[in-house]
């Protein structure tokens, strides 16, 4: 299983969980153990909670995942991007150093015929 198919499921599995307390709470109104002000404040008290459970595991899957890729030592994209640039400064630099060099050698063939 891929890092994205675990966060993929784990995403699924929380809203399946979401539904399921929705309806729990639903037949426990219809049932008259619970009043709807009461169904309705479960609700919201049990979505607000999972937010920051969300909320937590975003953000502890973030830390992991930046600290594995600093450990991958992989570039970033700034680093990528300031290669780009380097590499096109340099092939501008090659383009002028071969024209001056296809001159020089077109001056220096015409001497030799003479």
């Amino acid at each position: 299983m891929t890092l994205f198919e675990a966060v993929r499921n784990a995403l699924l599995a929380g809203f399946g969980m979401q539904q399921k307390v929705n309806e729990f709470i639903d037949d426990l109104v219809k049932k008259g153990e619970l009043s709807e002000s009461q169904g309705v404040k479960l609700i919201k008290e049990w979505t607000e909670k999972a937010e920051k459970g969300t909320d937590h595991f975003t953000k502890n899957f973030s830390e992991i995942f930046t600290k594995t890729m600093e450990k991958m030592n992989l570039p970033t994209r700034d680093d990528i991007e300031k290669l780009n640039k380097k590499v096109q400064n340099l092939s501008g630099r090659v383009k002028k150093l071969e024209g001056v060099k296809e001159e020089g050698q077109a001056e220096g063939s015409l001497r030799r015929e003479e």
